[in-house]
């Protein structure tokens, strides 16, 4: 994998990782939190995919890039989930996902 290839998916995972952490938590403190069960649901699950993809990346696992393909499968959920919202923090969530779902795409072709 060429480093600066896999840098680039490495810091777009991160950058969704943050996102989706913000997001929930920031949904969680919405007046109607209920409402936001599934986009915090998602933002969870995004988040943890994210990072497991990164860790196994990072050390050049071979199950790596095994998880691309459910990695793009949850971002691209979380980011349409989050664009249904609009808050700040959902908006930006969902452009995070979608980016690192593309990232993911490029680095599993």
């Amino acid at each position: 994998m060429h480093h600066t290839q896999n840098r680039t998916v490495l810091d777009a995972l991160h950058e969704c990782i943050l996102a989706c952490e913000h997001c929930a938590t920031a949904c969680l403190q919405e007046e109607h939190a209920h409402m936001m069960a599934r986009c915090i649901q998602l933002d969870r699950d995004c988040a943890d995919i994210c990072r497991l993809t990164s860790a196994l990346l990072a050390r050049g696992s071979e199950h790596g890039k095994h998880l691309l393909k459910e990695c793009i499968e949850v971002c691209e959920a979380c980011a349409a989930e989050c664009g249904k919202h609009d808050h700040d923090h959902c908006q930006a969530c969902a452009e995070a996902c979608r980016k690192c779902a593309e990232a993911c795409r490029s680095l599993a072709a």
